[in-house]
């Protein structure tokens, strides 16, 4: 077995009827258990990178590929997505899409994945239980799916595929569409899912703020190739670059960026508001 649990190789896709490569050549390799932060700008093959990765393309999703992308060690050109998504479990930007539609309640809804793998029904409820509890939604098993809140309602589908017990996570924008508070929810529950079963995670997001909060490692795609690969910190001190990609840098990097072109910051950039106020106070109170 790779020490990567995931390898793309020269990948390049073209939808059906669509004139242009949506990626072209793109190569990346994650390793075991790594947590991967995905970025870049609209049209630039993030949503198709997930899908390339999840296996629906190319058995689902029509179109042209080159290439080859590896999943623990499984082609997904020669296996069917049955077989991939004992593997890999993927969280989509819209919660309510990922929803069976059928389910009465919120334990019904972790359960169909569930009764689908034939996994027994003892097995099942701890399953559920330990699942539900580690979104935060312990106590929620009676409610109905679509009465949740955007939040809730994405944390479970995030427990639908964790009940699974996925070897890797794929997440395409899970906190684009929620309000701050839920997003901090959701993120946190893909925080300690990843943690608790060791999981590889590839989370895609244009929110800097979550991405170098919670990744090990940033890559940025534009035009269907990746163009900067480097750690949190390296994406934080390239805010002009990005910006010409039309990539959003997070507003305290801004700020360090600026201040930095006019000759009042040293060193590394600052994560987050409260890194920024300790490091404005070193440098400047000397405390």
């Amino acid at each position: 077995m790779s020490a990567n649990a995931i390898t793309v190789s020269g990948l390049a896709f073209r939808y059906f009827s669509a004139k242009n490569w949506a990626i072209d050549g793109l190569s990346l390799e994650v390793a075991e258990r790594e947590l991967l932060g995905i970025s870049g700008p609209s049209g630039a093959g993030k949503s198709t990178l997930c899908l390339s990765l999840s296996g629906l393309i190319p058995n689902v999703v029509e179109g042209t590929m080159r290439g080859t992308v590896n999943v623990r060690g499984i082609d997904t050109r020669e296996r069917d997505v049955a077989d991939i998504t004992s593997i890999v479990g993927v969280v989509f930007q819209d919660p309510r899409s990922q929803l069976t539609g059928s389910a009465m309640t919120v334990e019904e809804e972790v359960a169909f994945g569930l009764q689908n793998m034939g996994v027994p029904r003892g097995l099942m409820r701890e399953r559920i239980a330990e699942a539900l509890g580690l979104v935060g939604l312990s106590g929620f098993e009676m409610r109905i799916p679509f009465e949740l809140s955007g939040g809730e309602q994405q944390r479970l589908s995030l427990a639908t595929v964790i009940a699974m017990r996925p070897q890797i996570l794929i997440l395409d924008e899970p906190t684009e569409l929620l309000d701050p508070e839920g997003a901090v929810s959701v993120m946190r529950a893909v925080r300690s899912a990843h943690e608790k079963y060791q999981m590889t995670t590839v989370l895609v997001s244009n929110q800097p703020e979550i991405l170098v909060r919670h990744a090990e490692r940033i890559a940025v795609l534009d035009r269907g190739k990746i163009v900067f690969t480097g750690t949190p910190q390296e994406f934080l001190m390239k805010v002009r670059y990005l910006e010409k990609l039309g990539v959003r840098s997070s507003q305290v990097a801004q700020l360090a960026c600026q201040l930095d072109e006019r000759g009042l910051w040293k060193g590394d950039y600052p994560i987050d508001e409260r890194q920024a106020a300790a490091m404005i106070r070193r440098q400047y109170l000397g405390d």
